[in-house]
């Protein structure tokens, strides 16, 4: 079948090789500005983590190490499927697409079941930024210096507040990437895609990469921050 007859091509591109680098360019700007808007993030983390060091160290202990290296695990293991499920498609192996997208959504699914866990642990522990918020839970009474342990109890919030808008952003690009998953799997078990033609499994494989490198910085700078001298 030739590429301009092909039934997912759009007429007003040349042929199918112009309409995939047009998709592929387009994912990419997408990309771009959500490095921007995450950037803001992370430029706040850096600040208030400089600012407060101590807060950050204490806030930092009360997370569950293990879980969140378990999940970092789960998302580098859904980066492999969902690799492989691009490979397939280029090969037009139909229930290969197909497996290693629900492997990848399956994978997904593990990763929001275990933030759960861990964001109900900080509401149980009132670790929630707000008036209920107890910094007693963060023991930093090792912090000599009142000035500075009255100081590092009231920066903690900004922590956990940085702390949920990171990775509750990051969990919202999880949610949204996962239907899109599921739709793709969809039209791939219909035999939507193949060799000449599977330019939506490479786009969305891409959005998927994305969130899982987010998560790689984040996992270190929100978990593993060291003790400030």
């Amino acid at each position: 079948m030739s590429s301009t007859h092909h039934p997912a091509f759009v007429h007003h591109f040349e042929n199918l090789g112009e309409q995939k680098e047009a998709a592929t360019f387009g994912m990419w700007v997408f990309i771009a500005q959500e490095i921007l808007f995450f950037g803001g993030l992370f430029g706040a983390y850096a600040v208030y983590r400089n600012l407060h060091p101590d807060a950050f160290y204490y806030g930092s202990h009360h997370l569950n190490i293990p879980l969140g290296a378990f999940n970092t695990a789960v998302l580098i293991c859904s980066s492999l499927t969902m690799a492989l499920g691009v490979h397939a498609a280029a090969l037009g192996k139909r229930t290969q697409i197909v497996g290693w997208l629900l492997a990848t959504v399956f994978l997904g699914s593990v990763f929001l079941g275990i933030k759960v866990v861990e964001y109900k642990e900080k509401f149980d522990h009132h670790l929630v930024p707000g008036t209920s918020f107890d910094a007693s839970q963060l023991h930093m009474e090792s912090i000599e210096d009142p000035a500075l342990l009255a100081k590092s109890q009231k920066a903690a919030q900004i922590y956990y507040s940085l702390y949920f808008a990171m990775t509750g952003l990051h969990a919202l690009h999880m949610i949204i990437g996962i239907p899109i998953i599921l739709w793709i799997a969809a039209r791939a078990w219909l035999g939507q895609f193949g060799p000449e033609y599977h330019s939506p499994v490479e786009i969305t494989g891409l959005y998927w990469h994305f969130v899982d490198i987010v998560w790689i910085f984040l996992f270190p700078l929100l978990y593993l921050i060291p003790k400030p001298h």
